[in-house]
C-alpha cells in the first residue's frame, strides 16, 4: 500500500482475497481450518437445505433445469451433503459452487459445477450463501466528533495505523445521530450490492443468506466493536484487525437494515426446524435403533445427527444465526 491512505475495505479486500490473502492463501473452514460453519457440523445441515431445495423446486412449477449457486462454496462441503441426501430435484439440479479460492475449488466433488465467479443469469432456483455476506470487504465508520470513514495507512516502518476522514458529507442514513464517542459501525455498501446482484440473477425462485447478523447499525454502533468485528486462525480470535493482514480472517456481524428488505427473516434454529431438522433427527434415532446391533457406516451417520442438531440449533451459537430469504417469482 505504501504511504498511501486506503479505505479500510480496500485494506480487508487485499487482506482476504489480494494475492497473499488469507483465503487465497490457505485459510478455510472446516475441522483442520480456521474455524467450523454448519455445513462442516456434519451431513444433516445439507439435508435440511435439501428439502428446502425440494420445496422451492415444487413452489416455482418443477422446472426441468433448477439451478442452485452455492457462492462461498469452499471446498464444497455443502454440495456433498445436498448431493449425499439426494432431493427429489437431483434429476433437474446443476449445482454450481462459486469459489474464489483456487486451493478450496480442487476439493469440489464431481457432478458439480465449478467456478470462480458467479454465473450469468436467469436462473430458475436457489442462490444460497452461507456465511458470506460477513467477509465481503466493508466500509468502517467512527465516531470522533462526528462520524468519520476510517482509512488504512503504512508507516514509513511498515506498521499499519488508521486515519479518519473528515466527517461524513452527507451523512449515511443508516448511521445513529447521537452514538457514544468511539462508536464504529460497519458500511456494507458491498454486502447490499451482493444482495441485488443475486436477485436479479434469479428469474424465479429465491435467495437465502445465513450469517449472524443484528437487526439494525445502531445496535452495533452502541455496543463495543470488538463484539461484531473479529478476527479468527486456527479456530481462535485472532489479532487486531490491521495485525498481520493475510494471516487472519477478518469478519463483522450484518447489519440488516442495510440489506435490500428481505421477505423472511428467521433465526437458523427455526428455519432448520421449519424444513424438517426434528424429522431428520427423529429418521436417525429409528435407524441407528434398527441397526445397532450390526452398526454400519450409514448408522453410524444417522446416529450423529442428534449430535449435529444439538450444535446446528444451539441458541448460544450456530441456531442464533439469521436466515434472510428473497423470494422472486
Amino acid at each position: 500500500m505504501g504511504a498511501e491512505a486506503v479505505p479500510f475495505d480496500r485494506f480487508m479486500d487485499d487482506a482476504l482475497y489480494g494475492p497473499t490473502g488469507f483465503y487465497t492463501s490457505g485459510g478455510r473452514a472446516g475441522r483442520r481450518g480456521d474455524f467450523i460453519t454448519s455445513p462442516e457440523v456434519g451431513p444433516l445441515f445439507g439435508a435440511v437445505v435439501a428439502r428446502y431445495l425440494d420445496a422451492e423446486w415444487e413452489r416455482i412449477g418443477r422446472p426441468d433445469h433448477f439451478t442452485v449457486v452455492d457462492v462461498g462454496a469452499g471446498p464444497g462441503t455443502l454440495a456433498r451433503s445436498v448431493q449425499a441426501a439426494a432431493p427429489r430435484c437431483g434429476d433437474a439440479l446443476d449445482y454450481v459452487a462459486v469459489e474464489v479460492a483456487d486451493h478450496q475449488r480442487k476439493h469440489h466433488p464431481d457432478g458439480i459445477t465449478s467456478v470462480r465467479a458467479m454465473p450469468d443469469g436467469p436462473i430458475d432456483g436457489v442462490v444460497i450463501a452461507n456465511e458470506l455476506l460477513d467477509n465481503l470487504p466493508f466500509r468502517l465508520a467512527v465516531f470522533d466528533g462526528g462520524w468519520r470513514e476510517a482509512f488504512v495507512v503504512r508507516l514509513p516502518d511498515a506498521r499499519l495505523v488508521e486515519q479518519l476522514s473528515a466527517p461524513f458529507d452527507p451523512l449515511p442514513t443508516v448511521l445513529p445521530a447521537t452514538p457514544p464517542l468511539g462508536a464504529r459501525a460497519p458500511l456494507h455498501d458491498r454486502a447490499s450490492t451482493w444482495v441485488e446482484c443475486a436477485r436479479a440473477l434469479v428469474r424465479t425462485g429465491s435467495v437465502v443468506v445465513i450469517d449472524y447478523c443484528s437487526r439494525t447499525t445502531a445496535e452495533l454502533a452502541a455496543r463495543p466493536w470488538r463484539e461484531w468485528m473479529r478476527t479468527y486462525r486456527g479456530h481462535e480470535r485472532g489479532g487486531h484487525y490491521l495485525a498481520s493482514p493475510g494471516e487472519q480472517d477478518i469478519t463483522t456481524e450484518v447489519a440488516i437494515d442495510q440489506l435490500p428488505e428481505p421477505d423472511a427473516v428467521r433465526s437458523q434454529a427455526q428455519w432448520l426446524q421449519l424444513h424438517g431438522v426434528r424429522e431428520l433427527v427423529e429418521e436417525g434415532k429409528q435407524y441407528w435403533d434398527a441397526h445397532a446391533s450390526r452398526p454400519d457406516l450409514a448408522a453410524m451417520r444417522m446416529r450423529s445427527r442428534v449430535s449435529e442438531a444439538e450444535a446446528l440449533l444451539d441458541p448460544a451459537g450456530l441456531g442464533a444465526f439469521s436466515v434472510l430469504e428473497w423470494r422472486v417469482g
